[in-house]
């Protein structure tokens, strides 16, 4: 059969998807489809990737230079020894009629070939490649069977199932058509439009018209133009000093709604406006996906965005569905507010005791006893006013059972703070009760330096060491306490907060409050440790800062993770010094040596042992600025440090050009090592430079 190339396109045309997941499943899809195509060898590995393209009732892909047919291959194949395979009169065995039946040939059709293991039977043929057409089906079958969907639908009378019903498929190879079916729709090249806009059959004539074709069906299938115009039309709706707040999560999730976004402008009460506004934000977005518009001063306006999937012939009255939706949901959120101000918080922290944080480890107000304890030990050590840090802790979580935050829990921190201010609280201590929640997510503000701050450090080391310390260690990618998110939060409070604290002792601390919860806690303490180093190692890597510079670093067991931090920006740093690849090499090679010798200690230099010139040199050289460097990196300032030390690498090059480390006479040896020992030793005090992998 004659081999060519064309574009395949195939598109799974559904009931709306759900639209958080429309991105996931269309990237899933197409991966797994353009796995299928290289394994079937119908896609050369370095083939561009797939087309991705979606709407909200489709999942489509166009992938180009697909073989119309595999490749012809040879097939080879090794049977049992002769002499295992016939009997002495020549009568064949089981073992040569087995081999000839997995073959799928007579037994004369096999051939006696010579190896390096005796004579064997065997089987060379050509297997002739199979069409895409013939393929299609089954890889079609498999990709979707990958696809990440934690509840599949089951519609009918069939046994079929999906993410949704499925209505067509479209399987288009070039102009062609390919055969096949599933969920008891034949292939073909027919799809659907616009649901009120072109509900009539839209034919695809070719991949590459795909796009063109359906945007003219009122469809925008290019899911980056889709999201490119809602964020065009949303902005362009309100018009300056005002300005709309969009959520890029909102934004997705509304692309992902729509196939013809249209923009529309509503009002509502101004009387709303006495509500938070971070309440009323969250019921625009959550509930009803409308964009907040903000005035210059930030504040929120009596105005929305929202995004219809159709362009009315009477916008006026889509506009005034939206706003007779929006009016009952703002409703809720005023009333939810003017109730919980009703009841002071502090009648919250008798219902806290009723309410579990885990099984193990009790209720809400055991965690917030146990916070409380580890933030008034860390209000001394970071000169913070105890009694607000208490009244924050006490306070921090009664939030919980507002019906406000119950309706939106994403708002816990947030209506603690207004409630607590509404009720006479101290500013301290309502904003602590907010910013103890930060960061909350990657990327995200710290809490200012004070009582927040203290709360929020107490916060996380409670809920890393008492899940660990109940057995509950985050395992793959399961992590239903956000363990992960707490060490990277911790983990920022520390080097960015620039709290210049022990990682140990606030887990030994920590875990001294768990122990009245589960008794062998403190086995947990190298475990969190290792966990919480582990997320450093990670948070380095984002900031593109290699492995072996934080295993350096590492290497000396820093126990304060600002000092940490320190030590790895001046080693980034020093990597790039011209100096420092043959630094790295010479350190690794002391290192070796000093191994090598396996001397419990050596003694201290003696200068009138040196037999050359260049043991003179070095050591003179290091006399000259060890104390600068030893001061400096006490001092903290190591990029101070490895600067002054990187001076040393002409005498140290000389040194190992002319001297034989490991001379004959013992006396001689232990002087030139501890020459050399010294030398490591002023890199080590700020990292083991010798496991820097940097190019010569």
């Amino acid at each position: 059969m004659t081999k060519t190339t064309d574009t395949l396109l195939v598109e799974i045309g559904c009931e709306e998807l759900p639209p958080k997941a429309l991105g996931k499943l269309s990237k899933a899809f197409a991966n797994a489809m353009t796995e299928e195509l290289r394994s079937a060898g119908l896609l050369d590995k370095n083939a561009a990737a797939a087309e991705i393209f979606n709407s909200p009732r489709r999942l489509a892909l166009r992938q180009a230079e697909v073989l119309s047919c595999q490749p012809d291959r040879t097939e080879d194949r090794l049977g049992p020894a002769v002499a295992a395979a016939f009997d002495d009169d020549g009568n064949p065995k089981p073992a040569a009629t087995g081999f000839a039946k997995s073959c799928g040939v007579e037994l004369a059709e096999l051939e006696r070939r010579e190896t390096d293991k005796g004579v064997r039977l065997a089987l060379q043929r050509t297997v002739a490649g199979q069409p895409l057409s013939e393929l299609i089906q089954p890889m079609l079958e498999r990709a979707l069977g990958k696809l990440p969907i934690p509840k599949p639908m089951r519609w009918g009378s069939t046994e079929h199932n999906f993410v949704r019903p499925v209505q067509s498929i479209v399987a288009l190879y070039g102009s062609d058509p390919l055969a096949g079916s599933l969920f008891d729709h034949a292939f073909g090249n027919t799809t659907f439009g616009h649901r009120f806009h072109h509900p009539e059959p839209v034919t695809i004539n070719h991949p590459d018209e795909y796009p063109a074709t359906l945007e003219a069906a009122h469809v925008i299938v290019d899911p980056a133009k889709r999201l490119a115009a809602v964020r065009a039309q949303v902005s362009a709706a309100i018009a300056a000093p005002d300005q709309v707040q969009m959520d890029p999560a909102l934004l997705d999730e509304v692309a992902n709604l729509v196939e013809w976004p249209v923009a529309m402008v509503g009002n509502f009460s101004t009387d709303f406006l006495a509500v938070p506004a971070e309440a009323l934000v969250s019921s625009m977005q959550s509930h009803l996906r409308f964009f907040p518009v903000r005035n210059s001063e930030g504040e929120l306006t009596a105005r929305f965005v929202g995004v219809a999937n159709i362009e009315s012939q009477d916008p006026a009255q889509v506009v005034k569905g939206y706003e007779r939706v929006i009016t009952p949901r703002l409703a809720d959120a005023q009333f939810f507010w003017e109730t919980d101000l009703k009841t002071p918080l502090t009648e919250h922290q008798k219902t806290l005791d009723t309410m579990v944080y885990q099984k193990t480890l009790g209720s809400q107000w055991d965690k917030v006893t146990r916070v409380k304890a580890l933030a008034e030990h860390l209000s001394g050590a970071l000169g913070q006013d105890a009694g607000w840090v208490t009244a924050a802790a006490e306070l921090a979580k009664t939030d919980l059972l507002t019906q406000m935050v119950g309706e939106f829990p994403d708002l816990q921190g947030t209506m603690g703070r207004y409630y607590a201010a509404a009720q006479g609280h101290p500013t301290e201590v309502s904003e602590a009760i907010e910013s103890h929640y930060l960061p909350r997510f990657a990327g995200d503000a710290l809490p200012p330096p004070g009582t927040g701050q203290v709360l929020a450090l107490a916060e996380r080391l409670d809920t890393l060491c008492g899940i660990f310390a109940a057995g509950l260690k985050p395992s793959g990618s399961r992590d239903p306490f956000a363990l992960r998110r707490n060490a990277l939060g911790l983990i920022r409070l520390l080097i960015e907060g620039e709290l210049n604290l022990s990682l140990p002792q606030l887990i030994e601390q920590a875990l001294t409050g768990v122990i009245p919860w589960v008794s062998d806690a403190a086995e947990s303490a190298t475990e969190v440790e290792s966990f919480i180093m582990d997320r450093l190692r990670a948070y380095y890597a984002d900031q593109g800062i290699k492995g072996d510079v934080f295993e350096a670093v590492w290497a000396r067991r820093p126990d304060k993770p600002l000092d940490f931090h320190h030590r790895v920006m001046a080693l980034q740093s020093f990597s790039s010094d011209p100096s420092a690849a043959a630094l790295a090499a010479a350190n690794k090679r002391i290192g070796n040596l000093l191994r090598k010798a396996d001397k419990a200690s050596l003694p201290p230099v003696d200068p009138k042992r040196f037999e050359d010139s260049a043991e003179n040199a070095l050591f003179d050289a290091f006399q000259a600025v060890a104390a600068r460097a030893k001061q400096a990196a006490s001092d903290g300032h190591y990029s101070e440090a490895l600067t002054a030390l990187a001076t040393l690498r002409p005498s140290v090059d000389s040194y190992f050009d002319a001297v034989m480390v490991m001379a004959d006479e013992p006396a001689i040896q232990d002087n030139r090592l501890a020459s050399l020992a010294q030398v490591k030793g002023a890199f080590d005090e700020v990292a083991d430079i010798s496991m820097l992998q940097l190019a010569s």
